[in-house]
């Protein structure tokens, strides 16, 4: 039984629009992510190694924050990062693999809290990255649905 290959699947126009889509996805995310006001710029670095901290501070003290930190920190985080799992498997097909995707994503994730760190322009919090990493497994489990679905 022959593996099935994104490549094959997508015609090149599609493949050159998604290509094109992650671009503007890629440059959505920089500013979001290094691109701000002086207000989000840490003094000090700022990290935490601790897993779960974060987010279980959020979760049994949410009445501790205000409603919009509280789910851009616990949903945002998960949201913005579903399309980066659904354009990776399409755009390469070495990362089709569930394996070889998530390291690719978690790699990725593990630079964007680093730069975020050293600019000092955010921290690095290893909650993210678990956060982010769930957004971007939803993407790569819904995109193996659908290329299950349509064979």
């Amino acid at each position: 039984m022959r593996k099935v290959e994104t490549n094959r699947r997508l015609s090149r126009p599609v493949h050159v629009i998604l290509f094109i889509l992650f671009i503007l996805y890629s440059l959505i995310m920089i500013k979001l992510l290094f691109i701000r006001d002086s207000s989000y710029r840490w003094p000090v670095y700022n990290y935490n190694l601790v897993p779960f901290h974060t987010i279980k501070s959020l979760i049994y003290h949410r009445h501790a924050y205000n409603t919009d930190a509280w789910v851009k920190n616990l949903f945002g985080n998960i949201v913005l990062f579903i399309p980066l799992g659904v354009c990776l498997p399409l755009l390469s097909r070495r990362l089709f693999h569930a394996a070889r995707s998530l390291a690719a994503i978690i790699l990725i994730l593990f630079l964007v809290e680093s730069i975020q760190l050293v600019t000092r322009v955010g921290s690095f919090d290893v909650d993210d990255i678990i956060l982010n990493t769930l957004g971007a497994v939803i993407g790569l489990a819904f995109i193996k649905l659908f290329m299950f679905a349509s064979r």
